[in-house]
C-alpha cells in the first residue's frame, strides 16, 4: 500500500473517530447537562497537556530527522572515499590500478543494485558487500610501493579504505528503526490523552467545533506518520538515497 494512502487513511480515521465519539457523547448526555461552561482547571490542564505533547512531538521529529541526515552523510562519506581510492590509484602500475578500480566499481554496483534493496527489505547489509570491500582493502594494502611517489600515495589510499569501511559500518547500524518502542508508546499514549482532553472541554455538536476537533486529530496523526516515515532512514518514503554513489560512479546503476 502506498505511503500517501496510509497517511490519508490515518488522518481520515482520526477525524472520523473524533466526530463519532463527540456525537455518541452528546447522545448519551443527560438533558440537564450544561455544555456552555467548562471548569477552569480542565482548560488549564488541557492547555498544558497540549504544550507538553507538542514539545515531545517536536523533539521526536528532530531526533528522527537528525538520524536520517546522519545516515545520508554516511552514504556521502562512503561514496567520496571510494571515489578517492579509484582516482588516487592512478599512480600505481596499470595492472594494479585497473584491478583496484574494477573492484571499487564492483562494490559500488553491488551496493546500488542489490545491497540497498536488502537494507530496505531486511534491515541489514549483505555479506557479499563485505566481501567486495575486503577485496578492495586487499588490493590497496597488499601492494608494495616500488618508488617514493607510490609510497607517498600508499598511506592516503589506506586511510580512504578505512574511511569507507567506517562509513559502511555506520550505514549498517542505521538500517533499522531508530526510535525505541517505549518512545512510541509515549507518543501514541500522549496522542490519545491529548485528543481525549478535547472531549473534556465539552465541545458542542456544531459544524465549526467538529471541524476544528477533526483537524486537530488529523494533524496529530500526520505528525506521528511523519515520525514513523523518518524513523527508518533507508526503507521508507523520505529515505536516504544512492545519489552520492550514482553521481560519482554514473555507471553503477546499470
Amino acid at each position: 500500500m502506498p505511503e500517501w494512502l496510509v497517511l490519508t487513511l490515518a488522518m481520515l480515521a482520526a477525524c472520523v473517530v473524533v466526530v463519532i465519539v463527540t456525537l455518541l457523547r452528546h447522545r448519551a448526555a443527560s438533558d440537564d447537562e450544561d455544555i456552555t461552561e467548562t471548569p477552569d482547571v480542565i482548560e488549564y490542564m488541557t492547555m498544558w497537556i497540549g504544550v507538553v505533547y507538542a514539545i515531545v512531538l517536536g523533539l521526536a521529529i528532530a531526533g528522527v530527522w537528525e538520524a536520517r541526515s546522519a545516515a545520508q552523510a554516511d552514504v556521502q562519506t562512503e561514496a567520496v572515499a571510494l571515489h578517492e581510492i579509484s582516482e588516487r590509484a592512478r599512480v600505481y602500475p596499470p595492472d594494479v590500478r585497473d584491478r583496484i578500480r574494477e573492484d571499487v566499481n564492483a562494490y559500488v554496483g553491488h551496493v546500488v543494485t542489490t545491497e540497498w534493496k536488502a537494507m530496505a527489505d531486511h534491515g541489514e547489509v549483505t555479506e557479499r558487500g563485505t566481501e567486495l570491500l575486503d577485496r578492495v582493502r586487499a588490493d590497496v594494502t597488499d601492494y608494495e610501493p616500488r618508488s617514493d611517489f607510490e609510497a607517498q600515495a600508499y598511506q592516503p589510499l589506506v586511510d580512504q579504505v578505512a574511511l569507507a569501511d567506517q562509513a559502511r559500518n555506520s550505514r549498517a547500524q542505521s538500517t533499522g528503526a531508530t526510535m525505541p518502542g517505549v518512545v512510541w508508546f509515549g507518543l501514541i499514549a500522549g496522542a490519545v490523552i491529548t485528543i481525549g482532553m478535547v472531549f473534556a472541554l465539552q465541545i458542542r455538536r456544531t459544524t465549526r467545533e467538529l471541524v476544528l476537533a477533526g483537524l486537530f486529530s488529523a494533524l496529530i496523526a500526520f505528525l506521528l506518520f511523519l515520525i514513523w516515515d523518518f524513523d527508518a532512514p533507508f526503507s521508507r518514503g523520505v529515505a536516504a538515497s544512492t545519489d552520492p554513489f550514482l553521481s560519482l560512479f554514473p555507471g553503477a546503476g546499470d
